[in-house]
């Protein structure tokens, strides 16, 4: 049998998506499933297989796989436990689960979807429906993963929020950053869940989001810093209503560190060539730049040369438009 010889063989190559989706099959009796991992395999997905639940746990952790299909009838932790323990953990929470069930009463289809699974198939298992449905979730999986890609590259901070529950279900690392920082006391208190002001915002404006109205932004303060929250979509597979769903939040530091980082990510430069660009785009010569840096006017200017190498541009008023067009992206307010 195969099954854990290809799951040590691709576990190192399970985070590579530009070769193919991960799919991590549950099962405590995976030679029952020979077919199917046999099919997937065969289509060109990368299949890894647990055998328990404390087993699916880890290696969900690990390889972080695109999709999962579940049995939910195990020894010890069975296949419900298994999924609210996936969608408790930020880490794991985004990944679609798909259930493998012989129990057909609606109590326990009920239930499996209740611990967070997406979608389920009855045994025996027929591998082209299993396909079928692992299609149109991962496309939605996809769909979301691109959008959250996109937010990143823009520097914005983004968490997708379970508003039942005020779980996070997903979040960048940058919006960890920000948390920490901005509700450093709410997220050692409750680990995993969206501080409080978010949840109570979203919950009283979500009668509004299910229209499609965007609400107020919720804004905080502290000192020369400003972090503001917008809503921008609900995400996942379930139905919008008035009681919950998962929402994309978007996040924004505003005050001179965030938006050089911001331009750090922007245009690909280290954090001392987008801090060099920053006061560029400010208006500041060169030995202005050097006196807030604590660097060598000499040393702003060679900065000053791989920003224009970096950006494909000769002068500084081209690198500084670049800058502030960026800027005014992230930042509408900015001003030059």
């Amino acid at each position: 049998m195969k099954f854990a010889i290809g799951a040590a063989k691709v576990l190192d190559e399970a985070l590579d998506r530009t070769r193919a989706d991960v799919v991590l099959i549950v099962d405590d009796v995976p030679d029952n499933l020979a077919v199917l991992h046999d099919a997937l395999d065969e289509s060109g997905y990368t299949v890894l297989v647990a055998t328990s639940g404390e087993a699916a746990i880890a290696r969900a952790g690990q390889a972080l796989p695109d999709i999962v299909l579940l049995d939910a009838m195990m020894p010890g932790l069975d296949g419900f436990e298994v999924a609210r323990r996936l969608k408790a953990n930020s880490a794991t929470a985004h990944i679609p689960i798909i259930f493998m069930t012989g129990l057909t009463e609606t109590e326990h289809l009920e239930a499996a979807l209740a611990a967070g699974g997406v979608d389920y198939v009855t045994k025996p298992i027929k591998p082209r429906e299993v396909m079928a449905r692992m299609g149109v979730h991962l496309r939605s999986a996809r769909l979301a993963r691109q959008t959250r890609n996109a937010l990143d590259a823009f520097g914005y901070a983004s968490i997708t929020v379970r508003a039942s529950d005020g779980r996070i279900t997903w979040q960048t690392s940058l919006a960890r950053s920000l948390l920490q920082t901005w509700f450093a006391g709410e997220m050692a208190a409750l680990p995993g869940r969206a501080p409080q002001a978010i949840v109570d915002w979203l919950r009283r404006h979500l009668q509004d989001a299910v229209r499609q109205i965007e609400p107020p932004r919720l804004s905080r303060e502290d000192g020369a810093r400003r972090l503001t929250v917008r809503l921008h979509r609900q995400t996942g597979d379930t139905e919008a209503d008035d009681a919950g769903g998962e929402w994309l939040i978007v996040m924004r530091e505003e005050s001179d560190a965030a938006a050089i980082a911001a331009i750090g990510i922007a245009f690909t430069l280290t954090a001392r060539e987008a801090e060099v660009l920053y006061w560029v785009s400010k208006g500041k010569i060169n030995r202005d730049i050097a006196d807030i840096v604590g660097a060598s006017p000499a040393t702003v200017k060679k900065h000053l040369e791989r920003v224009y190498m970096k950006l494909g541009v000769e002068t500084r008023t081209a690198a500084s438009a670049m800058a502030l067009g960026r800027l005014r992206q992230i930042q509408p307010q900015a001003e030059g």
